[in-house]
């Protein structure tokens, strides 16, 4: 299959800078055959159990489609009752409930879904005035403030008003406002709050943090979105550029992102995180609303039981997605305008104006008879040290919450997802950055990881960068870790390696690849983009490359400890 790649001429003036843009060209498309199964233990004294799901429709966009041509639940304990309705945003629900269920009999729900997905990257051509003036009541509904999503709240509105400022046309304000919100986020899996306030007063936050904050934004002056709620699939596949391979991955969960309302183009969706107008064909479309408190009716769970007990719900919930026809060709150039963080825009004719944020400068290194004469007293720790530690991933859910009836509670979905690679295959090495910012002894480094099997050793190797954001001249081996020192317990633990000869670091960029010899079976776990390190700190190389030309999307957590010197 081929898709039709085109170069356009985009109108815009430029403000000089640093960026992590790409504008991509080409396409995906595959058929997914999905199947999600979900299991409920009832908690004891349980008078009524209802669950409730949305059922995935057909959608249209200039760039991501998605045609449903078969949607199917299955429990292997029939409902007592089953209602069927349609919500106020045109979510079709279904919600099914049993009359004083068991403890002793599991319930298990099996949703299986075949969707044709397609995206498409050609030109979009968009003239759509800033303010936007004359929306219909349907698109009106989409500017309400929320708790979660408070656009009328002051700052927002400042915020927004000073982003889009000078704006003429409603892509020039758009990629204003997405380019603020890519640079100004870090992603944490566990953030504090979900709502938009928290988002912009922290800069960090999950996908539903992103997804609100840029929505509140946008609708602070005037253009509609929503919020959209579906699963991401973990097939990885690779854009080509001028700078090697870049492989994207999302895990394979509950995920949230935004359509946005242009008049000329209809409502189209971005994903706040890294991409803006499409996303790609590995997310299923599910349920749409104001905010994720409106979104919440997919994989809902509410419950009443008798006084006196007070347990919850055991809950797994299994996804599972295969593409046969898997289609992808696509091709990216990197740019000089827009976020520094990793970002991906289509190629669009529109008057814009190509902002960026500007680079800062890089560490001063320092000589190594200086380093060498240095004091190095005071403990110093950096890195990505924010990650779920001992999670189970596939059995986490919201909070029990009280549903206002008696005895009644109700837990929601959540998007803690999984986001880890497998990183001991025998074909792949893989890499990660780190940027020193003072004169240090590496002691030890710390990785994010989880064992699922195996044997042997595991090392960490310490590299120069070369000069062109790739792992150089080789430094030191950390001491060898038998497989057997490491934990079979569920989720990510840190896993330290220490450097035994206790190398003297310039400030400047380094890299730390992993090793191992035998047969481990080892997943590093990681964070959606680069909240810690530059765009293209993330490398990996196969038996069959000479260099480490090869990138991703995300960074793995890690930590870098040992002395610091003044």
């Amino acid at each position: 299959m081929k898709f039709k790649i085109i170069t356009i001429l985009l109108l815009s003036t430029f403000i000089a800078s640093f960026a992590e843009n790409y504008l991509i060209n080409g396409g995906q498309e595959s058929q997914i055959n999905y199947q999600m199964v979900q299991k409920v233990v009832p908690a004891s004294g349980t008078k009524k159990l209802k669950l409730s799901y949305v059922v995935p429709v057909t959608f249209t966009s200039p760039t991501y489609n998605q045609r449903i041509s078969q949607f199917d639940v299955n429990f292997s304990l029939q409902p007592d009752k089953r209602n069927e309705t349609t919500d106020k945003r045109g979510n079709k629900i279904i919600q099914v409930e049993w009359d004083n269920p068991s403890m002793s009999t599991p319930i298990n729900t099996t949703i299986t879904i075949i969707a044709m997905n397609q995206t498409r990257l050609q030109q979009l051509q968009t003239s759509a005035p800033f303010p936007l003036s004359n929306l219909e009541k349907s698109e009106r509904q989409y500017l309400e403030s929320t708790e979660q999503v408070p656009s009328s709240n002051s700052r927002i509105i400042q915020k927004a008003k000073q982003l889009t400022n000078g704006s003429k046309t409603e892509f020039d304000a758009v990629q204003k406002i997405l380019t603020w919100v890519v640079d100004h986020m870090n992603y944490v899996l566990l953030p504090k709050s979900y709502n938009a306030m928290y988002s912009f007063e922290t800069g960090k936050g999950n996908c539903q943090n992103y997804s609100h904050l840029a929505a509140a934004l946008m609708k602070a002056v005037g253009i509609p979105a929503r919020i959209v709620n579906g699963v991401t699939l973990k097939q990885p596949y690779d854009i080509s550029t001028n700078q090697g391979t870049l492989t994207m991955k999302m895990a394979q969960g509950r995920h949230s992102w935004i359509e946005v309302y242009f008049p000329d183009l209809g409502w189209v969706p971005f994903d706040p995180q890294q991409t803006a107008l499409y996303v790609s064909n590995r997310f299923v479309r599910v349920e749409i609303g104001l905010d994720n408190e409106e979104t919440a009716s997919d994989g809902l769970i509410r419950w009443t039981q008798s006084r006196g007990h007070d347990d919850i719900p055991r809950f797994e919930e299994v996804i599972d997605a295969a593409l046969p026809g898997d289609h992808v060709q696509l091709t990216a150039t990197k740019q000089n305008w827009g976020p520094q963080k990793l970002m991906f825009y289509p190629q669009v004719q529109a008057n814009f104006t190509k902002v960026s944020t500007p680079k800062p400068p890089p560490p001063k290194k320092v000589p190594q008879s200086d380093l060498e004469r240095m004091n190095y007293n005071t403990p110093y720790m950096f890195g990505n040290l924010e990650y779920p530690q001992n999670i189970d991933f596939m059995s986490v859910r919201g909070p029990a919450q009280s549903t206002g009836e008696e005895g009644g509670k109700e837990m929601r979905k959540n998007f803690l997802v999984e986001t880890a690679e497998y990183v001991t295959t025998r074909g792949n090495q893989y890499a990660q950055t780190f940027i020193l910012k003072k004169p240090m002894k590496m002691l030890k480094t710390g990785l994010a990881l989880h064992k699922f099997g195996g044997d042997g050793q595991l090392w960490i190797e310490l590299y120069k960068d070369d000069g062109s954001g790739k792992p150089g001249d080789y430094i030191a081996t950390s001491d060898y870790l038998p497989l057997a020192n490491l934990s079979f317990a569920p989720g990510y633990r840190w896993v330290d390696f220490n450097f035994s000869d206790a190398p003297l670091l310039s400030p400047g960029r380094y890299w730390i690849a992993m090793g191992f010899t035998g047969s481990p079976i080892i997943n590093w776990f990681y964070s959606y983009g680069k909240p810690v390190g530059p765009a293209d700190g993330t490398r990996y190389k196969t038996l069959f490359d000479e260099g480490w030309s090869r990138s991703l999307n995300f960074e793995f957590n890690y930590r870098i400890a040992g002395y610091s010197a003044k």
